[in-house]
């Protein structure tokens, strides 16, 4: 991949990070897939207490987030360890959040999947089978402290379809426009 401009050094994993509901992980499994990257969903690293808090509505505290931010933290460690690429979804919604998985990591990128409360809840409420119940969308916009400039965010209208957001985000990526997905 070569690298964008601005970014020294090309990822070896991607960060696709948001709100719940702003299509994450529909984006990083299609990105991942168009990278020939590896895909992990950030969910799947939350402890089943985690889990248990958010389908009952009770929003996780920084407490509960810290063990599950550290896996992540620990997978992204091992893909770049072993020289391996990979896509990873996180809400990621502070910024002393995405310092544990960025952090000093170069290669590292952040991709923001960003939208109005309005879609996003439309959103949330037409899908099924997913632990986090609409009811907590408010309290993610309220701790959500958008990445600043100096962390490098590419940030990312969550108004395409998925698969033009896939193209934009591996346009920018690779310095090159999008030609769809």
């Amino acid at each position: 991949m070569d690298n964008a401009p601005g970014n020294p050094i090309p990822p070896a994993v991607i960060v696709v990070m948001g709100v719940s509901g702003s299509g994450k992980s529909t984006v990083a499994s299609l990105l991942a897939g168009r990278l020939g990257w590896e895909f992990e969903d950030g969910d799947d690293f939350h402890p089943p207490a985690n889990v248990e808090k958010m389908q009952a509505g009770h929003p996780l505290t920084d407490e509960d987030r810290w063990p599950w931010l550290a896996a992540i933290a620990a997978w992204i460690d091992r893909l770049r360890a072993e020289g391996r690429h990979g896509v990873v979804t996180c809400s990621a919604l502070k910024r002393a959040y995405r310092e544990i998985l960025v952090g000093d990591r170069p290669d590292v990128r952040l991709v923001y999947l960003k939208g109005d409360r309005d879609l996003i809840g439309r959103r949330m409420a037409a899908r099924h089978g997913h632990f986090m119940p609409t009811s907590l969308l408010d309290s993610q916009f309220r701790t959500l402290e958008e990445p600043a400039s100096d962390e490098n965010p590419l940030v990312v209208s969550i108004g395409a379809t998925p698969q033009a957001i896939v193209a934009e985000i591996g346009g920018a990526l690779t310095g090159r426009p999008a030609h769809g997905a």
